[in-house]
């Protein structure tokens, strides 16, 4: 279990190098867009290349930065009993969602995802918009996310199965949503 708790520790890593770019990503995304804002109205001139960077931007901030906010426990959660059960049930929960459900669409999408990026590449594929980018790196970006997410998956599964066999405490707090 140490060298399995040693692997999670990489993923996690990565997870957070990933998600700190990411932060990065959004901040660039919009002084990109402040400043095709500016010049636009200001020199009355836009380049698709441009706009195109924020959506490429963000898509690389939304694709790297799920395994971060998975790992920091900060995603998504459909707490229909999460909330009111113990700390055991709460791993258990966690268990059975990561094995039956994230890691396997993870995996399937990392999958299906490939031969969509290989054709763009491939053909060189280039956006339809005058001045457009090539747009083999965005689809690139949906590989690489998913893989990601599925390894953040398997990383946070090795802590669960750790935290049961008290090898580890972990923090299975979650924070409703506002409503």
């Amino acid at each position: 279990m140490s060298r399995l708790l040693a692997a999670s520790r990489l993923i996690d890593s990565v997870s957070r190098i990933m998600g700190e770019l990411s932060e990065y990503m959004i901040l660039f995304c919009c002084l990109i867009s402040a400043g095709n804002a500016i010049v636009r109205y200001t020199f009355n001139y836009s380049s698709n290349g441009w706009l195109e960077i924020q959506w490429y931007l963000f898509a690389f901030a939304v694709m790297l930065g799920a395994s971060h906010a998975l790992r920091n426990n900060e995603h998504v959660r459909v707490d229909l009993i999460y909330g009111a059960v113990s700390e055991k049930a709460k791993i258990w929960i966690d268990i059975v969602g990561l094995i039956l459900f994230l890691i396997p669409v993870c995996v399937f999408l990392t999958w299906l995802c490939w031969p969509f990026f290989a054709l763009s590449y491939r053909q060189g594929e280039i956006s339809g918009n005058a001045g457009g980018l090539i747009r083999w790196p965005v689809k690139l970006i949906l590989v690489a996310g998913f893989a990601l997410l599925s390894l953040q998956g398997v990383s946070e599964l090795i802590k669960r199965i750790a935290a049961l066999t008290g090898q580890i405490s972990i923090d299975t707090k979650y924070e409703k949503p506002l409503q």
